[in-house]
């Protein structure tokens, strides 16, 4: 059932990193903790970078491999899971990151074969 092709994700990869600087001001995040409010649009900016630099269609400077490019994802996706706890995130704070952490490693783990980190 892994449906996600390397150009689904090359169509993910820009709108994800533009919402992950976007929303957390859009939604008030940083209550609990003002690094919920800094942490996302950091890693938005790193994530439209480490696209633009990804060996897809869509990479404008295509020197990094895409498996690199899946396996920053999942390590992005681990890190937001845990952000919650090890920070002390409460509410829509600890939700965002929660949410946002599970759909990148669904994601990832939805890659098919030949766009996934490991073969199946």
């Amino acid at each position: 059932m892994r449906f996600v092709t390397k150009t689904i994700h090359a169509w993910l990869d820009y709108p994800v990193a533009l919402a992950l600087v976007a929303l957390p001001f859009m939604l008030g995040l940083g209550s609990s903790n003002p690094l919920a409010l800094t942490i996302s649009p950091v890693v938005g900016l790193a994530a439209f970078a480490l696209t633009v630099f990804t060996d897809h269609h869509l990479g404008v400077v295509r020197v990094l491999p895409y498996r690199l490019h899946l396996a920053v994802d999942l390590a992005v996706g681990v890190l937001f899971l845990i952000l919650p706890f090890a920070l002390g995130f409460e509410g829509l704070d600890a939700a965002y990151y929660w949410l946002n952490g599970a759909a990148v490693v669904t994601v990832i783990g939805l890659s098919k074969p030949e766009s996934a980190l490991v073969s199946a």
